[in-house]
């Protein structure tokens, strides 16, 4: 995105039909605009003022609402106007025709807001992540997570951290450059332990079984169990409508179908497979091999087992799958066919529903032991995690390390590998890909 800094404009409000939709002005011609299209001064600071928005003809556009919020205590850190005015087609065409018929204004690309909040200090690199975070948030457990994120307690974490290596960082140089000066003899020790502490705080922070990225990318559950077993049923279920074809002849799910939901509000990934059994069904033998690579690389898994079904090699399921017993949830199906039948797993009948108030319970429960509640703000993206990694790395050899200038220079990577985290340091890259998420007016 390249650096503009003429006022731009852009509808803020979802487009299409609403009640009111919020035109977002910013920059330094922001009160200008706003003055020519009432007729009148900015209203004060942070005040709504009920304006009316005259054209170039003269012709009154609409009546509606205008919110004057002066740099830099506002949204960007520009000088920032609002309009509130009818959601209605033809009027909020009639005011951006208005706004860019002005001269020095012009529309603004998608996320130059917030590019903007973040060039102007108003946000750091993690507070741009939240607030994309937030405006895709599904579930409860997404929005309340990037409201975490952006009152911005991991990016000050990452700037704690910073700040105390730089102080490190700053002996370790004084003892390079003026080995001559009297220094303490405490000092060596002292920095290695600090070193050490932050070390120790980094790997701590790393050790959270990736909470943060499960709720923001969701999990990924596997249905898997012998033809007939009721697969497809439970996905139906899961799913409140009819997402998969049910059929009592066996082998008729061959690829994978997905269904999403929320549970315990959080994003879940539902797959039906493949029936898992020996054929010589070249296609269905391929679904086979599909549905075995799906439990590899799901979270965890539902084994359907059922009565009038061939016994699931459970064993082998769990080799193939690479995955160990926690990681699967066993479910007894038809129980309406042997009420007395006993093991291992869930009873549930999903043709009479019986049981399957019990079954959603405890499926609720396995997910949320997927994501224990953590006290401090989670990792929620891979490039996070990735830098926390290079980071802590550069520690450990830091506070091994026996001499000083590698010591400096270990320490010196991970002050550099938190700064990528916020955005102090080598983020135009990840800058350009990340506002493009962004929709205008945002």
């Amino acid at each position: 995105m390249t650096a503009d800094l003429r006022t731009i404009f852009a509808l803020a409000s979802g487009a299409g039909l609403s009640g009111v939709a919020v035109i977002r002005i910013s920059g330094p011609g922001a009160c200008g605009a706003l003055e020519l299209l009432t007729g009148r001064e900015c209203s004060p600071p942070r005040r709504a003022a009920r304006r009316k928005f005259v054209g170039q003809s003269g012709d009154v556009l609409d009546d509606g609402l205008v919110i004057w919020f002066p740099g830099p205590q506002s949204f960007t850190g520009e000088d920032v106007a609002e309009l509130h005015i009818h959601g209605g087609v033809a009027t909020v065409d009639a005011v951006l025709d208005a706004l860019a018929a002005m001269e020095g204004l012009r529309l603004a690309e998608p996320g130059e807001f917030t590019r903007r909040a973040f060039d102007n200090g108003k946000l750091d690199l993690t507070g741009v992540e939240a607030l994309s975070d937030l405006i895709s948030a599904e579930t409860d457990a997404q929005r309340r997570q990037a409201l975490r994120q952006l009152d911005g307690a991991f990016g000050a974490r990452c700037d704690d951290w910073r700040n105390r290596l730089i102080e490190v960082l700053a002996r370790l140089e004084a003892w390079i450059d003026f080995p001559e000066e009297d220094l303490p003899e405490t000092l060596f020790s002292e920095t290695k332990h600090q070193i050490q502490d932050v070390s120790r705080e980094t790997l701590q922070y790393l050790d959270d079984q990736r909470v943060g990225e499960r709720i923001r990318e969701g999990l990924k559950i596997a249905i898997l169990g012998p033809p007939n077993a009721g697969k497809s049923s439970l996905l139906n279920l899961l799913a409140g409508r009819e997402a998969a074809i049910v059929s009592d002849q066996a082998g008729t799910t061959r690829d994978i179908i997905e269904v999403r939901c929320g549970i315990a509000g959080v994003p879940v990934t539902f797959s039906d497979s493949a029936g898992l059994r020996q054929t010589s069904d070249a296609i269905e033998e391929e679904g086979v091999r599909r549905a075995e690579a799906l439990a590899a690389s799901a979270d965890f898994c539902l084994l359907l087992e059922a009565p009038d079904c061939p016994p699931v090699d459970r064993a082998g399921i769990l080799s193939a799958s690479r995955k160990s017993e926690e990681d699967f949830l066993f479910i007894r199906n038809k129980s309406d066919i042997n009420e007395r039948e006993t093991g291992s797993g869930i009873r549930v009948s999903l043709r009479t529903g019986d049981y399957v108030e019990e079954f959603l319970a405890a499926l609720e429960k396995r997910v949320e032991g997927l994501l224990p509640q953590t006290g401090s703000a989670p990792l929620t993206r891979r490039r996070h995690r990735e830098a926390l990694e290079d980071c802590a790395a550069a520690l450990g050899r830091a506070a091994e390390g026996s001499e000083i200038e590698l010591i400096a220079e270990d320490v010196r990577q991970a002050a550099r590998s938190l700064g990528r985290i916020t955005g102090r340091v080598d983020v135009e890259d990840v800058l350009d890909r990340l506002f493009g998420e962004f929709c205008i007016g945002k």
